[in-house]
């Protein structure tokens, strides 16, 4: 039995994740915003609520400080909480540290979090990171890392992914000798989710499908030791944009990341 962490827990893929992972006995920790409705999957999963809304970096910290106060080891981190788009929608959002919104939830937090949380991942069993992307996918802008000209909520969706999924193979080889891997997945394709309600498209593929490729990832034998990787569904591929994953593009997104998050006091 694991002990696994799931942000995003209460609705959409990291509910039924967790309900997936709950009926073969697994320890869950289950992160949301709501916690009427956390209560609710905790309810159905018998797992370990904590409440935190990742938009903001300090309440990110304390979070992962709250987990590392009740629990002395980690096996699997899956960083699925995130903020989609409105198609078409040119409303650009910031975050409690004054960040464009997506980049802050959807990349920033996690990293922050993973980072706070490596005690406790060193301390799991061959412990794993998986990272929920997204095959909608674009290059940040170095000169632009805010977003502040020729802002779409979906472009800034893609860069906050695609950033993910580079963050995911520095992480890897960072964590490289320790033994806990750290993969990224897109998991299915405009699932039948809120998210995907608000996007304004319409579904593509069932959320089974998302759970399944999510799942496989946290838990399959055949995957220990894979790490670095980026899986569309449950098959290894490649970004979209090359680009992300070159040495160079790796380190300037490091260093934008270190800034904004020292910027913020984390």
């Amino acid at each position: 039995m694991a002990t696994i962490l799931i942000t995003g827990a209460s609705d959409g893929l990291g509910r039924a994740l967790a309900e997936d992972l709950a009926a073969d006995g697994h320890r869950l920790l289950l992160h949301g915003r709501n916690p009427q409705r956390l209560a609710q999957v905790a309810a159905v999963t018998g797992g370990e609520t904590f409440t935190a809304d990742l938009s903001s970096l300090a309440a990110t910290k304390q979070l992962a400080a709250d987990i590392r106060a009740r629990h002395r080891g980690l096996d699997v981190l899956v960083n699925n909480a995130g903020v989609g788009f409105e198609g078409g929608s040119t409303l650009r959002e910031t975050s409690a540290d004054g960040y464009e919104l997506r980049l802050a939830v959807n990349y920033l937090a996690p990293v922050l979090l993973t980072r706070e949380l490596l005690p406790l991942l060193r301390e799991g069993t061959a412990a794993r990171v998986v990272n929920v992307a997204s095959v909608g996918q674009q290059l940040l802008d170095f000169d632009d890392p805010q977003h502040e000209q020729h802002f779409t909520q979906a472009d800034a969706y893609c860069r906050s992914k695609l950033a993910l999924i580079s963050h995911t193979v520095d992480l890897a080889e960072e964590l490289a000798a320790s033994g806990i891997t750290a993969n990224a997945v897109h998991p299915a394709t405009f699932m039948a989710t809120t998210m995907t309600r608000k996007s304004g498209m319409p579904t593509q593929e069932p959320l089974e499908k998302g759970v399944a490729a999510t799942r496989r990832l946290v838990d399959a034998s055949e995957l220990a030791g894979t790490t670095g990787a980026y899986f569309h569904s449950e098959d290894e591929a490649q970004p979209s944009e090359p680009d992300a994953l070159t040495t160079a593009y790796r380190q300037r997104l490091a260093a934008l990341t270190q800034s904004l998050l020292a910027a913020a006091g984390v």
